[in-house]
């Protein structure tokens, strides 16, 4: 498999994400293929200083860099050379079957549907996170692609994701959610209470009713759905009081005693791990014809190392494959709502 990361996207670029790769190469097969994509000398300098040197990841060389706060189609007509432009030409050209990217987000979307296209009966593709949550892995789809939706947009949202939290991550039966303001059936807006409507009939969904966001890390659900705005100020404020909560813990055992501290901090660190965003490595952008994963801009090497394995899972699986069925056999079309 051939796997083009973004050496240039990221916060931590292009140190990072270049050890995040080499760390992913010690765990793939011998006949997988890494490729770097950006600026040819910081990248080869970045190997040579690890000692690892250039001959067993290929190198395609991006001049221009995408900046996370440029406005995503502008960047892209106008850095036509920029990693991310390059990245996704490759995957449309078919030189490469995957592609990773800590960068500008809106820049990866709208290159990816530009270029790669989305696969048949999608009308908008979504970003798919996994939430670790003390009752399991719940995946949320949209968290940042759409924040626009109309109703089969949502419901396509629930059948993708259902796809993914199910070959993914091995729940049979996935129990699908809508984000709402309450769990009664009147309660949300028009968008909410149209889409819920879609997804009662749908028959193959496991659909559970709405969900408050307080629900959403007590194992009420395993797909959460909501368009992009609601989807990824829950991500953001997630990650944020996760953030919070481990160094407050942290602050007052320390207060209380150092020596009490330093007992719990294995177990602290271990807890910190295993709902860590960073080790599931990053969000699949599902409905588009490729493999395509948007990682956090602060993602460090660990997160490109996860991303880059959840990549070739993904399309070993054949995962576009069974999104296009399951969309094929809906009753609800593209352009009935």
């Amino acid at each position: 498999m051939r796997i083009a990361v973004d050496a240039m996207g990221g916060d931590h670029a292009p140190d990072e994400i270049i050890k995040g790769v080499l760390e992913a190469r010690r765990l793939l097969d011998a006949n997988d293929e890494l490729v770097l994509i950006g600026v040819q000398e910081c990248i080869e300098r970045q190997l040579t200083s690890d000692g690892s040197g250039t001959n067993s990841i290929r190198i395609v060389h991006a001049p221009e860099i995408i900046g996370m706060d440029e406005a995503p189609v502008e960047a892209l007509r106008k850095k036509r050379k920029s990693s991310i432009a390059v990245m996704v030409k490759m995957s449309s050209h078919n030189e490469v079957d995957a592609v990773i990217s800590a960068g500008n987000t809106g820049a990866c979307v709208a290159g990816c549907q530009i270029r790669m296209r989305n696969l048949p009966s999608v009308n908008r593709p979504g970003i798919a996170v996994v939430l670790p949550t003390f009752g399991g892995p719940v995946t949320m789809c949209d968290v940042g692609a759409n924040i626009a939706c109309k109703p089969i947009n949502l419901h396509q949202y629930a059948v993708m994701a259902c796809v993914y939290s199910r070959e993914m991550l091995g729940i049979k039966e996935p129990r699908v959610a809508l984000m709402s303001i309450g769990a009664e059936d009147a309660k949300g807006n028009e968008l909410v209470k149209r889409t819920r409507e879609l997804l009662k009939s749908d028959s193959r969904l496991n659909f559970i009713g709405n969900l408050e966001g307080n629900d959403i890390f007590n194992g009420v659900c395993d797909v959460a759905v909501c368009e992009g705005f609601v989807g990824n100020v829950i991500l953001k404020l997630s990650e944020g009081f996760a953030d919070m909560l481990f160094k407050a813990i942290g602050y007052e055992l320390m207060q209380e005693s150092p020596r009490l501290a330093n007992e719990f901090k294995p177990l602290i660190a271990k807890i910190y791990k295993k709902y860590d965003y960073h080790e599931y490595g990053g969000a699949l952008l599902l409905g588009v014809n490729g493999t395509a994963v948007i990682c956090h801009g602060s993602s460090r090497s660990r997160t490109i190392k996860n991303a880059i394995l959840a990549s070739k899972k993904f399309h070993t699986l054949k995962i576009n494959d069974q999104i296009s069925r399951s969309l094929s056999k809906a009753s609800v079309r593209p352009n009935s709502e």
